[in-house]
């Protein structure tokens, strides 16, 4: 399989979680240990329903589904799972297909990193893979108001990007990320479809 950006693409958006990286495991984990402080066991399957959410909502949502209300606050939770997950970085790898699109196209189209991931854990990350220097634009959960599967996220980097949303393509791993790119008038690739086929 040849995997590359579509014709007539004049500018690319990645999401950074399950997309670049193979840090979905990772998280996994922080969220399990962060929330075991707390009395919960929280099942794969409920980070499952909720992988692609923006981590303050998942931490609400956990609070809620595991009835943590009394115990913790959702920024306290969050705080937590950060910390929690600080310690794991260091393991996270790049999704090679992908990131090897960002060494292709970097200089030669704009290029942004659209995520649900709050800044300071996104910069850890992007260090961690060595992928740093190539995001100019990072759009964050600190940065948007609506999470995906609102546009917000992708308008806002194609706005700081300077190309119309109908010239870029948006690289994600999670329905919400699909619904947001083709919501905001872009094109979508779904790279679970290139994972399948590794």
């Amino acid at each position: 399989m040849i995997y590359d950006i579509q014709p007539g693409v004049r500018g690319i958006i990645f999401d950074l979680d399950g997309t670049l990286v193979d840090s979905i495991p990772y998280h996994f984990r922080a969220w399990k240990e962060a929330a075991r402080k707390y009395g919960a066991e929280v099942a794969t399957s409920f980070l499952n329903r909720h992988n692609g959410t923006a981590s303050r909502e998942i931490a609400a949502e956990l609070i809620r589904e595991y009835d943590l209300g009394k115990k913790v606050s959702w920024e306290q939770l969050l705080n937590e799972k950060t910390n929690e997950f600080s310690k794991l970085q260091h393991l996270i790898k790049p999704i090679e297909p992908v990131a090897s699109l960002v060494i292709k196209y970097y200089q030669k189209l704009p290029i942004a990193l659209g995520t649900g991931g709050h800044r300071k854990a996104v910069e850890r990350t992007l260090k961690a893979v060595n992928l740093s220097e190539y995001f100019k634009v990072i759009v964050t959960a600190d940065d948007i108001e609506n999470f995906k599967p609102h546009p917000e996220t992708f308008l806002k980097c194609s706005i700081r990007m300077k190309v119309d949303p109908s010239g870029i393509e948006v690289f994600e791993d999670t329905d919400q990320g699909i619904e947001a790119a083709l919501s905001a008038g872009m094109r979508a690739t779904d790279v679970r479809k290139w994972l399948d086929s590794m």
